[in-house]
């Protein structure tokens, strides 16, 4: 078993999908139905990643995501921890 879905809440939907883009995330607007656009990344193992504008009573808090990223330029290889504009810890392992 793996999972195939992240989602987070946020009242900084643009800040949150700039700081996950440089990261490498390709994110396309969504909208399904009626409800609210947000923004979404398909990562390399199929997992979709979605921004989501939070609610009443729907903002994702205190949390700790990691991810595996591709070496490139000013991205040495290693792992850091870097915080998201909401102050979520994001630990980055870059292949090296």
């Amino acid at each position: 078993m793996r999972p195939n879905l992240l989602v987070i809440y946020t009242t900084r939907v643009d800040e949150c999908r700039e700081f996950y883009a440089s990261l490498g995330m390709d994110f396309r607007p969504e909208r399904h139905g009626d409800g609210p656009l947000h923004h979404a990344a398909v990562l390399p193992d199929g997992t979709v990643f979605e921004i989501y504008p939070a609610g009443a009573g729907r903002e994702t808090g205190a949390l700790r995501l990691g991810f595996a990223v591709e070496e490139s330029a000013g991205r040495p290889a290693g792992r850091r921890v870097l915080r998201d504009p909401d102050g979520r810890a994001v630990e980055v392992h870059t292949g090296g």
